[in-house]
């Protein structure tokens, strides 16, 4: 039996990366799922692989954006079962230590980061308490623990980990039957792991080798690593979990 069969997804920045892996991998457990992206170009060919994805031009930062999507989304499907934050930036400049972050990088990286999932949470709960449902934030370890090298972003993803836990226990209070938990990966194989290491400066190829021996596991994650999370939590597998973090980095904050 499929895991999260004929349930109704919504997926921000899912026309690549990690989101695009997220969407296909609810797809291949019986979703229907809507991706979002400022990207059109991605977000369509996205849509054109797969006959239960489909797309919508999104800009997670607009409060108008979300009303539209969330609308239409619920309009045309009656119900929207699972609603994934992932859409997130990490930088806009080309380093991010606390003495060379610009006002300007540090609004730009909160607004899509922080202000996005609050926008995501308050109108998905809108929608969601109608039925029920699970919101899923994407954070990140940096979130966790310091990290001197991504200041505008650490502490973005440490806002969406404390709002989920607070969206988490109002939700319960409420009786929405909304369950909302924060995802935390570590370093993954992408664009933006690629970027991680240009930001933090020093040498391409030896800032990953570093990175790499820092973790127990002694690799880096999969973006299916992430999807797999994503779905576990989607699922009524866990029907029992909210206000959880999930750490995925194979061990990397406990070294």
């Amino acid at each position: 039996m499929k895991r999260v069969k004929d349930k109704i997804a919504v997926v921000t920045g899912g026309a690549q990366g990690i989101g695009c892996g997220i969407a296909k991998r609810l797809v291949s457990e019986g979703a229907i799922v809507i991706i979002t992206d400022l990207n059109a170009e991605l977000g369509r060919s996205i849509q054109e692989s797969s006959s239960s994805i489909s797309f919508i031009a999104h800009n997670v930062t607009v409060e108008s954006d979300w009303k539209k999507v969330l609308e239409s989304v619920s309009k045309q499907y009656g119900k929207i079962d699972i609603l994934v934050n992932n859409a997130g930036i990490l930088a806009t400049e080309d380093r991010q230590q606390i003495e060379n972050t610009s006002l300007e990088q540090w609004r730009a990286v909160h607004s899509v980061n922080s202000d996005g999932v609050f926008l995501g949470c308050k109108h998905g709960i809108a929608v969601m308490k109608k039925t029920g449902g699970t919101i899923i934030n994407m954070s990140s370890v940096a979130g966790i623990m310091g990290s001197p090298s991504l200041i505008a972003y650490g502490a973005s993803k440490a806002a969406v980990r404390q709002l989920t836990k607070s969206v988490a226990i109002h939700c319960g209070q409420k009786n929405y039957k909304i369950r909302c938990n924060s995802v935390h990966p570590g370093i993954i194989l992408t664009t933006m792991g690629d970027q991680v290491m240009r930001v933090s400066g020093g040498n391409f190829e030896e800032r990953w080798d570093e990175r790499i021996a820092q973790i127990p596991l002694g690799e880096a994650g999969t973006i299916n690593d992430i999807a797999n999370s994503v779905l576990f939590l989607a699922s009524d597998e866990a029907r029992h979990i909210t206000g959880a973090e999930l750490v995925v980095d194979g061990g990397r904050i406990t070294f």
